[in-house]
């Protein structure tokens, strides 16, 4: 219990430590003083996962380069914070200040131009606070050659900064149309970038100084779109619960009076139904050590999504605070791995399996396995393009001590505890010594004809939802309603337990005894329906292209639908279990 407390200890630290400081100031500053300014990143706009360091384009680069020391959830989120050349006081206005006056080479006219081509944006930092914008654009020649662009790169920034008394509230970045280099034609230039800052009073205290942020998601037409998306999901969860209730339960109970005044008059008429397949639906799924692997790696997963949204409800993940998410989850997951060990083994010793440790590795490398084998091929195509997604050495070496001192150990020592917990799989019915033949089923019936039932229910009550994460995830949108969010996954697991258990039924109802691994392929099934709806919005609702956008997208929404899969098939499963057990229970089996 005190290694428990301890982990969530250390839990908290660290992730209070992603509140990032201004240099390990209180964000107050004095007259005239240095405020500190990061330049980050650059890349398309479409793109958001093909992002380069800020001074791989030929802009003005400070004498001395210094890089800003960087937490791991922010080298995973590909940010590369340096020193900027702008001199932005606190306090201090500018009018037209020359940043450096530079000959622009044919080679950097060329990297400008395709950038301006490609849309390409910026990102900065100052005290905290993130800035965005385009480096240049494309126009029609109208002048000219009617049919002809032109590219031109803006060599003027303006800052609008807001403050309250002490401290920084808010910043903007305005861009010059009529200050900009014509950079049509590849040749040499010689130029002078400039920038600008004006300063202002504001009354917004400093603790609210990120809302305008969190607004951007909760306007009243996106609340009124999210509303709507629980409404919707609300509807079927009541309409799916009330066609159980009806039709289940009704048919149920005629099963059990059926069934009753079959034990009484057992020589009228012979057994028929769920009840005739009593020696058979307690016997032992094929692949018993995959099957609890399964189950362990999901129940981890269903334990980190949890913590994740518990983090978020309590205010963790506000807008900007980088990298946050991405230590939190790797993080949990390495903290929650006992519980893919304890589930996996005690599982797997219920199902009279032998080699525990064996399964204990396949739990341990179950999600791991295709995660790494994703990253480790999506890292080399970020290294290939030299784009900041590519984790430096020092990072990967941190990842892989995690796992190494703390996922792997914590996934043994759950182990051991399933072993020590000698709990026996509790079934109600005797199993017979040989299987009974299952009757020939139609087509409906069979297993892919129920993944696509048991997939579309919770896929339609979450799918509207799905449009505002892929537009934050893949996208520039800021996603910060986690209450709403944190209803519609509740209302997934509900709709994927009861539609499991009513498929389960169903299965059984036809004599069909082998609903073990049907249980689990029925819930995970949603999963497969993700990432149909990620294959619709990379082609017709996103602009993203390029083979490493395109290969991010694709690999690690991949790993995320086999998340998906494990973490609801393992709902499936337990609610389907826990149905069969109560049926079976009520009535005599002999």
């Amino acid at each position: 219990m005190e290694k428990m407390v301890e982990a969530v200890v250390l839990l908290f630290f660290v992730l209070s430590g992603l509140r990032v400081e201004a240099d390990g100031s209180d964000h107050k500053y004095k007259e005239k003083e240095k405020v500190p300014l990061y330049v980050n990143k650059v890349g398309p706009f479409q793109n958001p996962s093909e992002t380069y360091r800020y001074y791989d384009l030929p802009f003005c680069i400070p004498e001395h380069v210094t890089e800003k020391k960087e937490y791991l959830g922010e080298v995973l989120n590909g940010d590369r914070l340096v020193d900027a050349p702008y001199q932005l006081d606190f306090r201090v206005d500018k009018e037209s200040e020359v940043l450096c006056k530079k000959t622009l080479s044919k080679e950097d006219v060329a990297k400008f131009k395709d950038a301006v081509l490609k849309d390409y944006y910026f990102q900065m930092y100052y005290d905290d606070l993130p800035i965005w914008g385009f480096i240049g654009k494309v126009e029609k020649d109208d002048q000219t050659d009617p049919g002809e662009f032109r590219y031109l790169l803006y060599k003027h920034i303006h800052f609008d900064i807001s403050y309250n008394q002490d401290r920084v509230i808010e910043i903007n970045v305005q861009t010059d149309p009529n200050l900009a280099i014509d950079i049509s034609e590849e040749k040499e230039i010689e130029t002078e970038f400039l920038y600008s800052v004006k300063w202002k009073e504001t009354e917004i205290p400093f603790d609210r100084r990120m809302d305008k942020f969190s607004q951007s998601s909760s306007t009243p037409q996106h609340l009124e779109i999210h509303w709507f998306s629980i409404i919707n999901s609300c509807v079927t969860v009541v309409l799916l619960t009330g066609f159980l209730a009806t039709i289940l339960m009704r048919v149920l109970k005629n099963d059990f009076v059926k069934y009753s005044h079959d034990e009484e008059s057992p020589d009228d008429q012979e057994e028929t139904g769920w009840k005739y397949i009593h020696g058979d639906v307690f016997r032992f799924p094929k692949h018993k050590s995959l099957f609890a692997a399964v189950l362990g790696s999901g129940a981890q997963l269903l334990a980190l999504a949890i913590f994740i949204f518990i983090l978020s409800l309590v205010g963790v993940f506000y807008p900007y605070n980088r990298g946050a998410l991405f230590t939190a989850l790797v993080v949990i997951y390495a903290l929650t791995s006992g519980i893919a060990g304890y589930m996996a083994t005690s599982t797997y010793l219920q199902l009279e399996g032998t080699n525990w440790v064996r399964n204990l590795l396949l739990t341990g490398c179950l999600f791991c396995g295709p995660l790494f084998l994703t990253f480790c091929f999506l890292n080399t195509v970020a290294i290939i393009y030299n784009a900041t997604a590519a984790l430096p050495f020092g990072t990967i070496l941190v990842i892989l001590l995690i796992w190494t001192l703390v996922t792997s150990p914590l996934l043994v020592l759950g182990g051991i505890a399933g072993k020590n917990s000698k709990t026996e799989f509790q079934a109600p019915c005797r199993t017979k010594k040989y299987p009974r033949e299952i009757p020939p089923l139609p087509w409906y019936r069979r297993t892919i004809p129920q993944m696509a039932m048991a997939g579309f229910l919770p896929f339609s009550a979450i799918y509207i939802e799905l449009y505002y994460i892929f537009a934050s995830v893949w996208g520039h949108k800021i996603y910060t309603i986690y209450s709403i969010l944190f209803i519609v996954f509740i209302i997934l697991i509900i709709v994927t337990a009861f539609i499991t258990v009513a498929l389960t039924y169903f299965q059984l109802a036809v004599e069909d005894h082998e609903w073990w691994w049907r249980s689990v392929i029925c819930g995970g099934s949603t999963g497969i329906f993700i990432f149909g709806y990620c294959i619709y919005y990379y082609f017709a609702r996103s602009d993203m292209s390029g083979f490493m956008q395109t290969s991010f997208f694709f690999g690690y929404m991949a790993c995320i639908c086999y998340g998906f899969f494990l973490m609801l098939g393992t709902v499936g499963f337990c609610a389907s279990l826990q149905f069969v057990r109560h049926i079976y229970q009520s009535i005599k089996c002999e």
